[in-house]
């Protein structure tokens, strides 16, 4: 079954995946807290259009926290040391939402994010409701538009905390690409 046809359905995942954040905190980041959404942004510290969007990354966090939004950074790179990406964050103006480095991919594998950044926000039923870009400021890697015209993770939040259906449950993300494990070994 392909990832669009999961992804209509409302794909489950597992909760109860767990992984230690950068400060050594386990932390189980598919799993929102009663009356919350949890999402997971795919992010990489060499990826220029992901360093682009780390402002961005931090203002939906901020601004949508008190409604009950969980974010969690997820650094893509398995070889990553926990104190590089502490510094990362810092050095980019991330805030104070956990940090986790995907050593096992499993993360990446479970959400089927293929692109940094990506965004994945997950229901508290522990569905996807939403998988792909920030929004549409990058046409293509090199092609920033003017203006951003569509929000598309902003649409999907707006939609989930309201309780209704994502309109878009899915839009390509730009940026780079996850290379698979073995590329790693």
């Amino acid at each position: 079954m392909n990832r669009l046809v999961l992804l209509a359905l409302g794909a489950i995942l597992h909760p109860s995946i767990a992984i230690r954040d950068i400060d050594g905190v386990r932390r189980e980041p598919l799993k929102a807290d009663k009356g919350h959404i949890a999402t997971l942004v795919f992010v990489t510290n060499d990826c220029p259009i992901s360093n682009y969007y780390s402002r961005e990354i931090r203002r939906i966090c901020d601004e949508y926290a008190p409604r009950g939004l969980q974010c969690t950074l997820v650094y893509t790179d398995p070889t990553m040391k926990d104190a590089a990406a502490a510094q990362h964050a810092r050095d980019y103006g991330h805030g104070g939402y956990p940090k986790v480095v995907d050593r096992d991919r499993v993360l990446v594998e479970a959400t089927g994010a293929t692109i940094t950044p990506e965004v994945v926000v997950v229901r508290p039923d522990a569905s996807i409701a939403y998988r792909g870009r920030i929004d549409n400021y990058y046409a293509d890697l090199t092609k920033p538009r003017t203006q951003v015209t569509e929000h598309d993770w902003r649409d999907a939040l707006d939609a989930v905390f309201a309780g209704k259906p994502v309109a878009k449950p899915e839009a390509p993300a730009v940026g780079c690409y996850i290379p698979d494990r073995k590329f790693y070994r």
